[in-house]
C-alpha cells in the first residue's frame, strides 16, 4: 500500500528519561506545567506525565524498581532494554523515543517488519492510574517498536490503547498556557539519510526539504530533522561534538499567551532567552532537552 493511501500516524507522546520523578516534577512544575500523579509500569519503570489539550503528552520516565527493571532487560524486553542503553550512552536526562498513535499496533508491527525497521516483538501491558475523583482504574496499551541501527540513541513505537486513559481537565490546563506540541526537533549531520524512515514512521508522504534538514508536517505535531549547526542558528541549541545518528534536541510547544509564559519563567527563576517571537529554555535535570515556546 502506498504512503498516500495510508492513514497518517499523529504524535502520541514523547519519552523523556529522567534521573528521578521528583526532580522532573519540580522542574516541570517550575516551567508552568501541570504534572500527573506518579504511575508505575509492571516492568520496573514509572512516569509522571504532562498531558495537553491536543491529545499529546510528555512522559518523564524514571526507574521505580531496579531489580524488576534489570530482570526485564535480561529477558530482552525492548522498552526497558532501550531505556537502559540510552541512560548508559547519553545520560539520565534526554529524549529517547517518539511515539505515534495507533488504531492497530499489530498492523503497524507488520508494516515495520516489511520496511525492515521493526524492533522486538509486539508488546502489551496494563497499568493502574488515578481518576480525578481519587479512585483507581486500569489502562491498557499495545506497542509496536521501530528502530534504525544508524540511530542507536533514539527509537520509535506506535501505541494502541486497549483501555481508556482520559486525563482529568485540571491536568490539561497549564499555568504557562501550553496547549500542545508543535514540533519535535531532531539533530543529525546528514538529515536526508533519514527521510525515508520519517515517512515510514509517520505514514506521511508530504515532506518539506530545507537546505539544512527535512520536516514532516503531518497530522498534529511536526517532526524536523536538522543539522546540529542549523538547530544552533535557528533555535540556539548548542551543537554536539559528534552528530551522527538521530538525537532528540528540542520540543516546540504552542502557548496561548507567550508573554504570560515568560512571566511564569521569570517568577520561577528559570533561565531562558527570548528572540524571534520564541522563548528558549536550555536543558536541565528533569527536563532533558531544550524547550521552546511559541504563541499559537
Amino acid at each position: 500500500m502506498s504512503l498516500s493511501h495510508r492513514i497518517q500516524r499523529p504524535l502520541d507522546h514523547l519519552v523523556l528519561p529522567v534521573v528521578d520523578l521528583a526532580t522532573a516534577r519540580l522542574r516541570l512544575s517550575a516551567l508552568g506545567f501541570s504534572v500527573a500523579p506518579d504511575a508505575r509500569h509492571p516492568f520496573g519503570t514509572e512516569n509522571a506525565c504532562v498531558y495537553f489539550a491536543d491529545a499529546t503528552y510528555l512522559e518523564p520516565l524514571g526507574i521505580a524498581d531496579l531489580q524488576v527493571y534489570e530482570n526485564h532487560v535480561r529477558q530482552g524486553a525492548e522498552f526497558v532494554s532501550r531505556d537502559r542503553a540510552f541512560r548508559f550512552r547519553v545520560g539520565e536526562d534526554g529524549l529517547s523515543a517518539v511515539v505515534f498513535k495507533s488504531e492497530n499496533a499489530e498492523a503497524d508491527h507488520a508494516s515495520f517488519a516489511e520496511a525492515g525497521i521493526a524492533a522486538g516483538d509486539l508488546f502489551s501491558f496494563t497499568r493502574k492510574f488515578q481518576r480525578d475523583d481519587g479512585s483507581e482504574a486500569e489502562a491498557g496499551f499495545r506497542l509496536a517498536f521501530a528502530a534504525d541501527l544508524r540511530a542507536p540513541d533514539m527509537f520509535f513505537f506506535t501505541c494502541e490503547r486497549l483501555a481508556a486513559l482520559s486525563p482529568p481537565d485540571d491536568l490539561l490546563a497549564h499555568q504557562n498556557g501550553v496547549t500542545g506540541i508543535a514540533t519535535v526537533l531532531i539533530g543529525e549531520d546528514n538529515p536526508m539519510e533519514f527521510e525515508a524512515l520519517l515517512q515510514q514512521l509517520s505514514n506521511c508522504h508530504d515532506i518539506d526539504i530545507h537546505p539544512h534538514g527535512v520536516t514532516v508536517e503531518g497530522a498534529g505535531a511536526g517532526f524536523s530533522i536538522f543539522t546540529h549547526e542549523a538547530l544552533s542558528s535557528r533555535y540556539g541549541i548548542a551543537p554536539l561534538a559528534t552528530g551522527r545518528g538521530l538525537v532528540g534536541r528540542g520540543i516546540v510547544f504552542e502557548t496561548v499567551d507567550l508573554a504570560n509564559t515568560g512571566d511564569i519563567l521569570r517568577q520561577n527563576d528559570i533561565i531562558h532567552e527570548t528572540a524571534d517571537d520564541l522563548i528558549r529554555v536550555p536543558p536541565a535535570s528533569g527536563q532533558g532537552v531544550t524547550f521552546i515556546f511559541k504563541e499559537a
